[in-house]
């Protein structure tokens, strides 16, 4: 799943992993446990998510890598939050080559207002108790987005055909009605 951070992926995921019985698999989540865990992971991370810059490749392509090596990932998985740039894509296509697998699809999460992400992140931030998620914060984040991670819709789309745009500003069923379609055509190809 690609798309800024507020426009929805993880609300997504979790429908999906709840639908199809597939791990939701979430770098986020995975350094927000370690960093309440305090694990050495945790404590390396902490002040890069806390200042919104991304955690080095050096970190996160072995944590993926190890997480995909696990038979709960063999019917299939949703990545949420990774690859978030070019190097990660390439890594986790050799990953992927190396155990067997690809990648069937790949939503593009589309939210042209910017505000309206922001407003998101925002709101998540206080229910969640995020401190992370500080104005500052999601607006560095946004803009490493567009820098690093929007790049990898045009690389997915040259190198498999197979980025389906998803209309995220809608509301949660909707937009999992168009993901659920998506997924159909994916089955019945399959």
């Amino acid at each position: 799943m690609l798309g800024p951070q507020g426009s929805g992926k993880g609300t997504q995921a979790k429908r999906i992993k709840a639908t199809y019985g597939i791990p939701h698999i979430a770098t986020g989540d995975m350094y927000r446990e370690a960093i309440a865990r305090e694990t050495p992971l945790g404590k390396q991370v902490a002040p890069l998510l806390a200042s919104g810059q991304l955690v080095p490749d050096e970190i996160t392509i072995p944590l993926i890598r190890d997480r995909l090596d696990r038979g709960d990932t063999l019917p299939g998985f949703v990545l949420d939050g990774y690859p978030r740039n070019l190097a990660q894509a390439e890594a986790l296509d050799a990953m992927l080559g190396d155990l067997g697998r690809s990648i069937d699809i790949v939503f593009e999460f589309q939210m042209p207002d910017r505000e309206q992400l922001v407003q998101r992140l925002l709101k998540r931030a206080q229910e969640e108790s995020r401190p992370d998620d500080t104005l500052e914060v999601i607006r560095r984040r946004l803009e490493t987005y567009d820098r690093e991670t929007a790049p990898l819709v045009e690389y997915y789309r040259s190198t498999r055909g197979n980025v389906v745009g998803i209309h995220a500003g809608r509301t949660i069923d909707e937009v999992f009605h168009e993901i659920q379609d998506a997924l159909s055509s994916v089955e019945a190809r399959a």
